[in-house]
């Protein structure tokens, strides 16, 4: 893993940290104990999510690190919506499931929203043979602006029951949105951005990436710009990275080139600037990525479900190639290659690629790195949660970190400064086991 302490380049390696222990440790000889617990009823009650994956995009962008497919044909698609939804027809009978509702529902990708309204309208009356989420307080759909149209975007409102649709936008400038090889144009996030409004959704959340290859100073104040010109209720901003199979990664390896993207301590820089500019928009920072609309106090915080659920531990059934899951207190991915993951699924079987069963101290690592994005954590959650004092048991890190000007501590709360949170990612492998400090992430 990358450390991004100082102002060192950006070099290839991952940074943003999704889970723990890291994907590199998951192994398919767990996946006898992922079947049994899958297999057993819910231990706890625990919140239940879905999240499906749509592996599909028009164009692959030269910093995507994700599992997508392009150039394929209507046939390839229909296939895997078919191994989709019988995979969650399999799901749904599943013990771990027990009579949990559905609070959070996400369609992520790829490109969820490059499905045609009359896939999504057929997908969303397969899935519902099987399964609902009329109660679930939060159904997200990301969306690559350049593959909306009025209709589709009625269709995920109308039929699919879509409540916080995430726009990719990354970038304004059409310069940069071309040279980091992305499909859409800024004309076309206007166009959805149109139509968006008018259907009316409870959320609407704007991606932007702080450090797209040719980012300046300028460009980046006029995106900050532009986005609270169309006042989204929640804003995240990336700082771009380099993942080990990204293009850009693979030419500065296999070329020995100078890296393209912006410095550590420019990219934070930028996203200084956002949360100023944000803030005295009417936003909160809500994650060291995300910020949302303060309502006021009446109507509270724009919350974000999925997120906020699954950082706490909260069970996520995952489906579609490559997803990952938490349920019954284990870990696991669905299998990552295209043929393997259908012919499983045609042949009935659930596509379980690799798993992994923490223990009670890696339970309490995960939540407590993933809360601390958030810029703070309170004591007694962990107190009461995992019987733990986790200033005490990492005194030494804390310690370093309050040194450094990166975090504060109070006999009830850990926050993190500014500076900390522009940070959070280069500062959670320090909370990692000894054997899991120096292994490669994914």
């Amino acid at each position: 893993m990358t450390n991004t302490s100082s102002d060192e380049k950006t070099e290839v390696g991952s940074v943003f940290i999704s889970n723990y222990p890291p994907y590199s440790q998951w192994k398919d000889d767990a996946l006898s104990d992922v079947r049994e617990r899958l297999n057993q009823p819910p231990q706890t009650d625990s919140p239940l999510g879905l999240y499906l994956h749509i592996p599909f995009c028009r164009k692959r962008c030269k910093f995507c690190y994700f599992k997508v497919f392009t150039d394929v044909k209507a046939p390839e698609v229909q296939r895997y919506v078919d191994a989709l939804c019988n995979e969650i027809s399999m799901v749904s009978k599943l013990p771990v499931m027990g009579d949990r509702p559905f609070r959070f529902v996400y369609f992520g990708g790829g490109t969820p929203s490059f499905l045609s309204p009359k896939q999504l309208t057929k997908l969303a009356d397969r899935l519902h043979e099987h399964i609902t989420w009329d109660g679930a307080e939060e159904v997200t759909f990301e969306c690559e602006p350049g593959t909306l149209s009025e209709t589709k975007v009625k269709t995920l409102r109308e039929t699919l029951g879509v409540t916080r649709i995430s726009l990719g936008i990354e970038n304004f400038s059409d310069q940069l949105l071309e040279d980091n090889g992305r499909a859409h144009l800024s004309k076309q996030v206007f166009n959805a951005w149109e139509w968006i409004e008018a259907a009316d959704f409870n959320n609407v959340n704007i991606d932007l990436i702080a450090g797209m290859v040719g980012e300046t100073w300028d460009n980046w104040k006029d995106n900050i710009r532009r986005t609270i010109d169309m006042s989204p209720e929640s804003v995240t901003i990336y700082q771009m990275e380099l993942p080990f199979n990204t293009i850009y990664s693979k030419d500065i390896l296999g070329k020995k080139i100078e890296s393209p993207v912006a410095s550590w301590q420019l990219k934070r820089d930028w996203v200084d600037y956002a949360f100023d500019e944000l803030i005295a928009a009417g936003y909160k920072v809500s994650s060291g990525y995300t910020l949302v609309k303060d309502l006021g106090e009446d109507s509270g915080m724009v919350s974000f479900s999925y997120r906020d659920n699954l950082w706490k531990g909260a069970d996520l059934i995952a489906t579609g190639i490559a997803s990952f899951g938490h349920a019954g207190g284990v870990h696991y991915q669905n299998l990552p290659h295209m043929p393997a993951y259908l012919e499983t699924i045609e042949k009935g079987e659930l596509p379980l690629g690799r798993g992994f069963v923490p223990t009670q101290h890696q339970s309490l690592v995960r939540e407590m790195i993933l809360l601390l994005k958030r810029g703070y954590l309170e004591r007694d959650y962990f107190t009461k949660k995992f019987g733990a004092d986790i200033v005490q048991q990492w005194q030494e890190v804390w310690d370093g970190y309050v040194e450094q000007g990166l975090v504060e501590i109070s006999d009830s709360k850990i926050t993190l400064t500014r500076e900390g949170l522009l940070r959070v990612d280069s500062m959670l492998s320090a909370f990692f086991e000894p054997e899991h400090q120096n292994v490669r992430y994914t």
